[in-house]
């Protein structure tokens, strides 16, 4: 009777303990940092990680990922994402390091286009050309944030109004872009978009990737393969002739992988144009699932490997041609094609160019979009 007795009192305290550790655990919550100030206003930093060891920074202002940190093929850790240190240096710099592009990212040809017999007309910020949203596109604004936690994932889910007539475009986007990385070690990016006008909208994150690391030097040997039959051509002012070019025998090849310096310096009238590549791929379609194999980028020595997955139609693929700049993350500087960038997006233009897949959003119509990198060694 005394053992039967002890026994009951045994389970009743196991029962009560594993109730207040339980009520007592605290909720896992994402670090955040203050980064700096922009326009009087605190601009913070958010720590998205993983169980295996993952961290990716995110910044409220321009929704900018700042830092993506990666294990190679034996366990050690680098920073493969081209930036800067502080908040005063991005504001500062024109490169786009890790923002978010828009309302329209990439290029609009002599920063106007015309919607429902309507003209509208642009910031001129890259030549003759509108380039990612104007002078001051979402990569310059502060985004409300919002931190969320799951079994198995972090986010951060970032809003911003974009006012009608921001940089000239019309109606009143109300935008949301929420970023967020598994324990499967992928990172997602989700885009949506309402508007109370017609208008056009091109979402975009503008990453520069180094797998080796950033400021490791050039990309030149990373093996990259895009899944596109065809390219967008482009005139003098890098803007889509609108021909669909098929990529088959010419140095835009890429849908075997393929090192990214094998034909860079090869005698093609698109490569003088940009130093390089900076071109709009057309991609293959799946026809069994929305989300679409845009590229995948092995770098041997690390033995990194990232998949890019994507609803869009299109992915830029720019070799960094244009970037000089003497500080950096670590100190050591950056120059042109020591990184690379894969924009997932619809084509260049795609407003002058009724050929090409819709960009116009109406009212009652929800722009969606997303894209997925999946990370991994080999």
């Amino acid at each position: 009777m005394k053992y039967k007795f002890s026994l009951l009192i045994l389970v009743i305290v196991t029962v009560l303990t594993a109730g207040c550790g339980k009520s007592e655990s605290p909720q896992k919550k994402i670090l955040k940092e203050t980064f700096g100030k922009f326009e009087g206003k605190t601009v913070d930093i958010y720590t998205l990680s993983n169980k295996n060891g993952i961290k990716i920074k995110i910044t409220n202002y321009g929704g900018i990922v700042t830092s993506i940190k990666l294990p190679d093929k034996n366990g050690s850790i680098d920073d493969v994402a081209t930036g800067c240190s502080t908040l005063d240096e991005y504001v500062k710099n024109n490169g786009y390091y890790g923002c978010i592009a828009g309302r329209y990212a990439n290029r609009i040809g002599n920063g106007e286009f015309t919607l429902d017999n309507i003209k509208y007309t642009l910031p001129k910020n890259n030549g003759n050309n509108c380039l990612h949203g104007g002078v001051k596109g979402f990569n310059r604004v502060i985004w409300d944030a919002e931190p969320l936690t799951g079994e198995g994932f972090e986010a951060l889910k970032l809003t911003y109004l974009s006012k009608d007539g921001e940089e000239g475009f019309p109606g009143n986007l109300d935008v949301t872009v929420t970023y967020t990385l598994t324990n499967d070690n992928e990172f997602r990016i989700d885009y949506t978009a309402t508007t109370d006008k017609a208008t056009v909208v091109n979402l975009t994150n503008h990453t520069y990737w180094n797998l080796a690391g950033e400021a490791s030097g050039d990309v030149l040997n990373h093996e990259l393969m895009i899944n596109a039959d065809a390219f967008t051509p482009i005139d003098s002012n890098s803007i889509p002739t609108g021909e669909i070019r098929p990529v088959e025998n010419t140095p835009m090849d890429f849908r075997k992988a393929k090192k990214i310096g094998k034909d860079i310096e090869a005698d093609y009238d698109q490569l003088k144009l940009c130093r390089g590549y900076d071109h709009n791929y057309v991609l293959n379609k799946n026809e069994n699932s929305d989300m679409n194999m845009a590229a995948a980028v092995y770098e041997p020595a690390s033995g990194r490997y990232i998949e890019v997955y994507t609803t869009e139609p299109g992915v830029q693929f720019y070799s960094a041609n244009f970037l000089f700049d003497n500080t950096g993350k670590s100190g050591k500087g950056y120059a042109p094609r020591h990184a690379f960038c894969l924009e997932t997006q619809h084509y260049p233009d795609s407003p002058n160019k009724p050929e090409f897949p819709s960009v116009v959003l109406r009212p009652g119509e929800i722009y969606k979009t997303a894209t997925v990198h999946k990370f991994s060694v080999r």
